[in-house]
């Protein structure tokens, strides 16, 4: 389900690690929105995916609280041309 990028992000080693886990995050949302779409779940399997939704909503929300500021601090680091 959630594929490791093998590669690294040319940026700082913190930025990179969020940015990945903030690319394995939303590849389990991806996942889980499509398995909702499923026309055969049943109650209970509904109930699960949206808990696991839940939970991973909760975790991108957090995660991503100082993103913005990281991501503009690697910005500001880049060379003037």
């Amino acid at each position: 389900m959630i594929s490791k990028i093998e590669q690294s992000i040319n940026v700082n080693p913190t930025l990179s690690t969020l940015l990945n886990e903030l690319g394995e995050e939303c590849e389990k949302v991806l996942f889980l929105l499509t398995q909702l779409k499923l026309s055969s779940l049943t109650d209970d399997q509904k109930g699960d995916i949206l808990a696991e939704l839940t939970g991973a909503v909760t975790h991108l929300h957090v995660h991503t609280e100082d993103l913005p500021a990281l991501i503009e601090d690697e910005i500001l680091a880049l060379p003037d041309e």
